[in-house]
């Protein structure tokens, strides 16, 4: 069996508007099985079976239906097993005692004992009268069957001689032809009675007349609750005197008039007297909304039905606080999202409890939106680093935020400053412009955004001040509106920028100065033949392309000389930077290592001695690479040694490798290095290609997808004519060039060397 748990949240809360249908039924009808043994009201039902739930450690609707089989309405004194129409009349109390939890008003139960009374005792009106201590009885609530017989039963008066409290033994109710009148409580001193009344004139039977008197036993309990009778101490045993029902006060009215949301809560209290629930006794509209109801629906009802998980909240024990004090009590702020509202920013409410007699007056602060933009404002000042400021024209008063002030480190106490005196705030320097701006807005109304600086504690600020007028209806300006901005942060940042252009420009002067000398230089040392040259029988053709990037000319040489004996003398090199050093270092090598080779070195010899001087040079400590090559003539080889360089390209019969490299480290790099040789046989028609690896390196490129690249270029411009390396160059050098380029395209030709 399942059902809600009374252990440890159900400490009195009514099952909340998500309960099982099922379940609900259940409650309902065990309390009206309660109410009809006893006479309770629904609250001292419902607090009973929480008790017996709680002590037996069952739940709620475990105990509703044990107590369903084991509580038998009394309809009769005799002994023994209950008949059909005992069960048929139990079954008409147990659907009386569930609609009673919904009746709010003596009106609302006339309706509802018409609508249950009709087919079981062929009721036809119900009138409930009120008999005061003195005077005559007044009549709190009718209901006919079809809404016709207003004007015969209305106003009957009770028997004549019962006062219309029955008779004296109160046993059984006293009739007449066609009505019984019914005691609530069953005592002659009862205050109020039940009329239930008929057309025909037939006598009530007995059993219809004991049906009549459980009735009166189950409608005792609600009647007292609703303030209709002078017992209103409540079923809850609490020696505090309860608060009279809304059909006792003259609060319904109030409640309409007055603005915002407001409740009244009257405590429900258990036997011990601990508030276990609160009874809504009026609301206004707005305060219907929070819980999400209808105000018509709310009144009468439990907080707890509206509200389930109100008894864990702070709230709770704040009312419970001012029900103890007597002191009223505000909560802080807190979030409730409600119908309709946007869940991603639920409304915030403050609550505010005082007391009234033993109820509540509950008013609800909402912060709506334009509450929560007028909080966020300091903030948006603060991190805008801004703030407004209004003067009125007509009684020349002034407001500023606290962020002018702070901006313009003026002292709060001393107030604002007229805005013709704004000026008088800016340094000497700016205070001119200022005032124009000043003088402008307020004759011709041109607004103005003016920047100005101020002398502060903490130094020079820049600030910005921006304004238009408010005019009236014939068009005179009457208020000032607008907004001071601190900039210093910004201005300092332009400030900078704009040092750091000069700066830039200066050094980009310079850079390019420097390339034009070094250019010069490079030009001076390094001659570039105009045509093919013709060396030990061999045509060679020269190709150097400066980088086009950057502002400095980098190291690569070459050369190409006959030496003494005959032989070809073929040098490419690369310095590693660039400018005046890299120019510098490249005459240095390219000389010494021609002047070495002419004076009788060896390759490897003369690569080892560029490597002390580069080592022990004291303008230079770079690195290099070099690739030096001897060819003679008579026996067509070419010998050649390297120093951390790419290897040469041969070509032959159209047929693309790369000669493999000797050992050898580039220059600079170590003080012991070691250099080897290499030999090639050449043939008519070979093609030998030497560079340097601006031809075939790219940024984020393997060197040897370059190496690839260069092999099948040439492989493809393969003319023998002049002037063959444009094309090849124009297929290699795509996009912006970043290094510097040397290419020597050596020859054999086609016949005897």
């Amino acid at each position: 069996m399942t059902g809600e748990s009374v252990f440890p949240g159900e400490s009195g809360g009514a099952p909340g508007p998500a309960a099982p249908t099922g379940t609900a039924a259940v409650v309902e009808r065990a309390k009206g099985a309660l109410m009809a043994l006893t006479g309770c009201s629904p609250e001292a039902a419902h607090e009973d079976l929480l008790r017996r739930a709680k002590a037996a450690h069952r739940t709620l609707t475990e105990e509703c239906w044990i107590a369903l089989g084991t509580l038998v309405p009394p309809l009769s004194h005799a002994a023994g097993a209950a008949t059909a129409d005992e069960e048929a009349e139990g079954a008409v109390l147990a659907g009386l005692g569930r609609a009673l939890t919904q009746v709010e008003t003596p009106p609302d139960l006339a309706r509802c004992l018409v609508a249950h009374l009709a087919g079981p005792v062929g009721a036809d009106a119900v009138l409930i009268q009120r008999r005061p201590p003195s005077g005559e009885p007044v009549p709190i609530g009718y209901a006919d069957i079809d809404g016709t017989r207003a004007r015969r039963w209305r106003d009957v008066p009770p028997p004549a001689g019962t006062g219309g409290a029955g008779d004296r033994t109160g046993r059984a109710p006293r009739r007449t032809e066609n009505a019984v009148w019914l005691p609530v409580g069953g005592t002659d001193d009862a205050e109020v009675v039940i009329g239930v009344l008929r057309e025909r004139a037939d006598p009530f039977t007995p059993r219809a007349r004991e049906l009549l008197r459980h009735v009166s036993w189950l409608c005792a309990g609600r009647l007292r609750d609703l303030g209709a009778g002078q017992d209103r101490t409540g079923s809850s045993g609490s020696s505090r005197p309860p608060v009279p029902a809304p059909a006792s006060l003259p609060v319904d009215g109030l409640f309409a008039a007055l603005p915002g949301a407001v409740l009244l809560l009257s405590p429900l209290r258990s036997p011990s007297g601990d508030v276990t629930d609160y009874r809504v006794d009026a609301a206004t509209a707005q305060g219907a909304d929070v819980l999400g109801r209808d105000a018509g629906d709310l009144v009468g009802r439990r907080l707890l039905e509206c509200w389930p998980t109100a008894a864990g909240d702070p709230l709770w024990q704040s009312w419970l606080a001012v029900l103890d004090t007597g002191e009223p009590r505000e909560g802080e702020p807190f979030a409730r999202p409600g119908p309709g509202t946007d869940r991603r920013e639920p409304p915030r409410y403050v609550v505010r409890a005082a007391p009234l007699g033993d109820a509540l007056v509950v008013s609800w602060l909402r912060h709506d939106a334009s509450d929560r933009q007028a909080q966020r404002l300091p903030v948006l000042q603060r991190l805008g680093r801004l703030g407004w400021a209004v003067w009125n024209l007509d009684t020349h008063e002034a407001a500023w935020s606290d962020q002018v002030h702070l901006l313009l480190d003026r002292d709060p106490a001393l107030g604002p400053v007229a805005v013709e005196r704004l000026p008088d705030l800016a340094v000497p320097e700016d205070g001119p412009a200022l005032g124009r701006a000043v003088r402008e807005l307020l004759r011709d109304g041109t607004p103005f955004d003016v920047p100005f600086r101020v002398r502060t504690t903490a130094g020079l600020r820049h600030l910005r001040a921006v304004a238009e007028t408010v005019v009236d209806t014939g068009g005179r300006p009457v208020e000032v509106h607008g907004f001071v901005q601190d900039l210093t942060a910004q201005r300092s940042a332009e400030l900078a920028l704009v040092e750091s252009e000069r700066t830039m420009l200066a050094q980009d002067g310079v850079l390019r100065a420097e390339r034009m000398l070094a250019g010069r230089l490079q030009h001076a040392l390094l001659p570039l033949p105009r045509h093919a040259v013709r060396l030990a029988g061999l045509r060679v053709d020269v190709t150097y392309l400066p980088a086009e990037s950057g502002t400095h000319v980098g190291g690569d040489w070459f050369s190409a000389v006959e030496l003494p004996d005959g032989d070809a003398l073929f040098v490419v090199g690369d310095v590693a930077g660039h400018g005046i050093d890299a120019v510098a270092t490249m005459a240095q090598l390219r000389f010494t290592a021609k002047g070495m080779i002419f004076t009788g070195s060896s390759l490897t010899g003369a690569l080892a001695r560029l490597n002390t001087l580069l080592l022990h040079s004291r303008d230079t400590k770079g690195t290099a690479t070099l690739v030096l090559a001897r060819y003679a003539p008579r026996e067509r080889r070419l010998v050649w040694a390297q120093a951390g360089h790419p290897p040469p390209l041969l070509l032959r019969r159209g047929e693309p490798r790369y000669l493999e490299r000797p050992f050898g480290v580039l220059l600079g790099a170590t003080e012991t290095p070691v250099y080897a040789e290499a030999e090639c046989r050449l043939e008519p028609g070979d093609r030998l290609l030497f560079y340097t690896d601006g031809l075939v390196e790219r940024p984020g490129e393997n060197i040897q997808r370059g190496l690839e690249r260069l092999a099948r270029n040439a492989a493809a411009h393969h003319a023998d004519a002049p002037g063959s390396l444009v094309p090849l160059l124009g297929s290699m050098l795509e996009g912006e060039r970043r290094d510097d380029v040397c290419v020597l395209d050596v020859r054999v030709p086609g016949g005897s060397a």
